[in-house]
C-alpha cells in the first residue's frame, strides 16, 4: 500500500508525462481495478494529478470549445448523422470548400481530399455548404447499396475517397520512402495539382484546386432574357436599297393590312364608277327574257286575237 511520499511522486510523474498532451475518447477501467466505472467521454481533454496524503486525484479537463467529430474513414454512419443533424450550425453558412475542412464535422478531410471530392461531383467550391447538403437530408433513408457505389453523394465520397487512398498502398510517410512511392498517388489524382486545373486561396490562406466550369455557372440577366447584338447582315447599310433593308414593326403591320385589303387598280376603279352611274340612271329594257309577272293563257289568247284583227283590217283597206 503506497503512502504519502509515493503518491506525491506518482502525481509529479503524471503531471510531467501528460504535460502538453491531448487525450480523447472514453475512460477504460482496468481489469484488476475494484473501483467503479467512470462515465466520461470527450474528444479532447488534458490529464492532471494531485496528491493529498494517501489520496491521488486525477482530473480530466475537456478542452474549451468543440473537439473533433467522428472519423470519415472508420465511423461513417456517425459521421453522416453528425453532419445532417447539425446543418443549422453557422459552419454551414460558409462555402462548401471551407466547411469540408471543419474537423468538427469532416474529421479526416484535408486539402487534396476536398478538391477531389468536389471535382468528382462537379460542385462549385464556393457554393453555400447548407445548400449543397440540405438535399442529402431528404434522401438519407432511401439510399441503396447500388446508389452508394455507383452514384455516391458528397458524404459518401467523404468516406469512399479516403478508402481509395488507403488501398493504393505503398510505404507512405515512412523514413525509407522514395519518389517512386508517390507515383501511384499522383496517377490517382484527378484535380489537386493537376495541370489544366485552376487554384485560388480561401480566406484562411489554404489553396483550393478546381475546374473552371464548376466555379462559374452560366447566369442569365434578370428577367430571363439575354441581350443579343443584331448581326451585321440585318443592319441597314449605306448601299442597301429599300427592298434589301429589314422591315420595321410598323411597316410589317402595313404589309399585313395591305394583304387583307389589296388596293384596287385603275380599271377596277373606273368599272366601279360606271356601275354606280348605271345604278343611278335607269336603263332601257334589253332583248331577252321578259321580266315581270308571268301571263296566263287567256292573256296570250286575247293578244293573238288583237293581232289577227289588226291584220284583217289592214288587208281590207
Amino acid at each position: 500500500m503506497p503512502e504519502g511520499p509515493e503518491l506525491h511522486l506518482a502525481s509529479c510523474f503524471v503531471n510531467e508525462t501528460c504535460k502538453g498532451l491531448v487525450f480523447g475518447g472514453c475512460v477504460e477501467k482496468s481489469s484488476v481495478s475494484r473501483n467503479p466505472e467512470v462515465p466520461f467521454e470527450s474528444s479532447a481533454y488534458h490529464i492532471s494529478a494531485l496528491a493529498r496524503g494517501k489520496e491521488l486525484r486525477l482530473t480530466l479537463s475537456p478542452l474549451p470549445g468543440p473537439g473533433r467529430g467522428p472519423c470519415v474513414l472508420l465511423e461513417y454512419e456517425r459521421f453522416r448523422d453528425n453532419v445532417l443533424r447539425n446543418l443549422s450550425n453557422k459552419a454551414f453558412d460558409r462555402p462548401i470548400c471551407e466547411a469540408l475542412l471543419d474537423q468538427r464535422f469532416f474529421n479526416g478531410i484535408g486539402n487534396y481530399l476536398r478538391a477531389e471530392i468536389l471535382y468528382r461531383l462537379k460542385i462549385p467550391p464556393f457554393e453555400k455548404a447548407r445548400t449543397v447538403l440540405e438535399a442529402l437530408q431528404q434522401s438519407r433513408l432511401v439510399r441503396t447499396v447500388y446508389k452508394r457505389v455507383c452514384n455516391p453523394d458528397l458524404l459518401e465520397l467523404c468516406h469512399l475517397v479516403p478508402k481509395e487512398v488507403v488501398q493504393l498502398g505503398g510505404k507512405g510517410y515512412g523514413p525509407d520512402r522514395g519518389e517512386e512511392d508517390f507515383a501511384a498517388f499522383r496517377a490517382w489524382l484527378q484535380c489537386y495539382g493537376v495541370p489544366g486545373m485552376s487554384s485560388l486561396r480561401d480566406r484562411h490562406g489554404r489553396t483550393i484546386w478546381f475546374q473552371v466550369r464548376t466555379l462559374l455557372p452560366v447566369q442569365h440577366p434578370p428577367g430571363g432574357r439575354s441581350r443579343k447584338k443584331k448581326p451585321r447582315e440585318t443592319q441597314p447599310g449605306a448601299g442597301d436599297t429599300e427592298e434589301d433593308r429589314p422591315l420595321s414593326g410598323e411597316s410589317i403591320s402595313r404589309t399585313r393590312r395591305a394583304r387583307k385589303h389589296p388596293p384596287k387598280s385603275i380599271a377596277q376603279q373606273s368599272e366601279g364608277t360606271s356601275l354606280q352611274q348605271n345604278r343611278e340612271t335607269p336603263t332601257a329594257p334589253t332583248k331577252g327574257k321578259r321580266r315581270g309577272p308571268r301571263k296566263s293563257k287567256a292573256d296570250w289568247k286575247s293578244k293573238a286575237d288583237t293581232r289577227s284583227r289588226e291584220a284583217g283590217g289592214t288587208s281590207a283597206s
